[in-house]
This record gives structure tokens, C-alpha cells and sequence, in this order.
């Protein structure tokens, strides 16, 4: 299929970081679009929508340009959390999430705005936190790290160092799927072979288990 850029919808620099390891002609776009949960909304369900309402509503692009987008949620028995909107929801975030366990799930979109095509993986990983202190917290809190991730949290901050285990991906924790995201690209041919595992361990010091190229939509 024609292809002369992609378009990554996206306010989250660690995500405009990642994207540019696949060597791509890429874009920043945004795309303004209410974030609430619905109505008995799982998590899951949650970003599988968003991640799908970000893609379309872009309305700018230049022609064969193909749209990205993610939407990743923190998901504490049921319960989704967000980007904290203050530094009080922040702390009650990470009180909550204190020395136990959740999940992060994460829906990647792939959009042909031509064609109105789109397809779309997600991946969960299980997580467990460690019993960082109060204290810990509030130094965390300090630094602003927290404000604009979901859960309050990063996993990749290694003065807060918030996550005892994790199991399945870790650039799902980060914000984006890595492997989900290759897995959409080459399976419209935008992408050749890649290791994986070997590009998570160069930039994040981490052994992936195995590839995890997320659950097809």
C-alpha cells in the first residue's frame, strides 16, 4: 500500500521518543478528543476506543499518510486511572498502587485515512508495585514525573523506581508497545524484520521474555 508517512497522534514525549527508533518518516499530530471513561466501560474496552477516537480524529493530514495512535490506561482492580489531574490525585494514585498488583493495558491503532482502513492490537502486562514510602512518594510528587502518566507513575524512573516485577512487556509500562506496534506496520509491509527484544534491551536495559506482538482487533 502507498505509504509516505506516518502520523503519530501523540502529546507523550516518551512515545515521539520511541516511535523515531523505527527509522520512519514520522509526524506529531494531536487530536483533542474527551479521555472520560464511559458508562461501565472496562479498562480494556476503555483504550480500545480511545486509541481508535484518536486515530480519526485527525482531519489534517497529506495524502498516503497513515495515522498512529495509543491510549494506555492503568487498571487497579477494574478501575481505571488516568493521567492524575493534580498532585492530590497523584498521591492517592500511588497509594493505592502501593505494594500491589495491576495492569497496564495498552491499544495501538494503525489508520488509513484514505480508505477509512484500521487495525489495532492491545497488550496487558501484569504488574506488581514495590512498598515505596510515603515519604517516597512525596519526593516523587516534586518532581512532576507523575502528572502526565497514567497512574501516576513511570516505570523507566530510576530515582522512584516504582515496579517490583512486571510480567510481559515492559514498553507497554512505558506507553507503547514496541512489539504491537511492529506487528501492525508489518502487516501492511511498512516495516522489514526486527529484533525486538535486543531494541527494548539497547534502550531500556530490559530482557523481554519472549515477543509480544499484542492481541489483533
Amino acid at each position: 500500500m502507498p505509504f509516505s508517512q506516518l502520523l503519530l497522534v501523540s502529546q507523550s514525549p516518551r512515545r515521539r521518543e520511541m516511535i523515531a527508533w523505527f527509522n520512519l518518516p514520522v509526524s506529531i499530530v494531536s487530536a483533542d478528543i474527551d479521555e472520560s471513561p464511559q458508562n461501565g466501560e472496562s479498562p480494556l474496552g476503555m483504550t480500545v476506543r480511545l486509541a481508535r477516537a484518536k486515530a480519526h480524529a485527525v482531519t489534517a493530514h497529506p495524502n498516503e499518510a497513515w495515522i498512529l495512535a495509543a491510549d494506555t490506561v492503568v487498571d487497579l482492580d477494574n478501575v481505571p486511572l488516568g493521567k492524575p489531574r493534580d498532585p492530590a490525585e497523584a498521591r492517592a494514585m500511588l497509594q493505592q498502587l502501593r505494594a500491589r498488583p495491576h495492569a497496564v493495558h495498552t491499544t495501538v491503532t494503525l489508520y488509513n485515512p484514505q480508505t477509512h482502513q484500521d487495525i489495532a492490537r492491545y497488550v496487558t502486562t501484569e504488574v506488581e508495585m514495590r512498598a515505596y514510602t510515603d515519604a517516597e512518594i512525596e519526593a516523587y510528587i516534586k518532581s512532576n514525573d507523575p502528572m502526565d502518566k497514567a497512574g501516576a507513575y513511570a516505570i523507566q524512573n530510576t530515582g522512584f523506581n516504582p515496579v517490583a516485577r512486571i510480567n510481559r512487556c515492559y514498553t507497554n509500562v512505558v506507553g507503547l508497545p514496541l512489539c504491537a506496534v511492529s506487528a501492525l506496520l508489518k502487516e501492511w509491509d511498512f516495516l522489514p524484520s526486527a529484533n525486538m527484544p535486543v531494541l527494548c534491551r539497547a534502550h531500556f536495559d530490559y530482557q523481554c521474555p519472549a515477543v509480544d506482538i499484542g492481541i489483533r482487533l
